[in-house]
């Protein structure tokens, strides 16, 4: 059932990332993110964490882009290659009795928040950040449409 659910999510969010891109002429923070932030749209600490490690990750390519020719190709590598990076380091990060129980911000996957900043990078901020959040709760309540609440 979970493999079920994490492959529509994955098909869901393609979908509603082209139809976003050719009507809206917006990218939802790359053609699968919304999917996966759908499935953690009820782990709202694991989303944090995920725009932390990619606002750090922008950060960085910002500060690298001043000092050589990073664009392209090289942009997207470099984005996902830092990402990864701080997406592990987030993962180290675990926050010991906070509130009732431990909380950990890591960020979703390794890749996903290198796509998103290369997506803060192309078309801003708060462009993305919106078209993305719209499209993972599309997903989200396909989902619940699709298994009967059952995700």
């Amino acid at each position: 059932m979970v493999d079920a659910v994490v492959q529509a999510a994955v098909g869901l969010g393609v979908i509603v990332s082209l139809v976003f891109s050719e009507l809206l002429g917006a990218s939802a923070g790359g053609i699968v993110v919304p999917g996966y932030l759908a499935l953690y749209l009820d782990r709202p600490m694991q989303i944090v964490g995920t725009l932390v490690v990619s606002l750090l990750t922008w950060g960085i390519i910002r500060i690298i882009g001043q000092f050589t020719l990073l664009f392209g190709k090289r942009r997207m590598v470099l984005s996902i290659l830092v990402g990864f990076i701080l997406g592990w380091a987030s993962r180290l990060v675990v926050f010991e009795n906070i509130t009732v129980y431990t909380l950990q911000m890591q960020s979703i996957g390794y890749i996903i928040p290198g796509l998103i900043a290369n997506w803060f990078e192309r078309q801003g901020f708060w462009k993305t950040i919106t078209t993305m959040g719209v499209a993972a709760i599309l997903v989200r309540l396909a989902l619940i449409v699709v298994f009967g609440g059952e995700i």
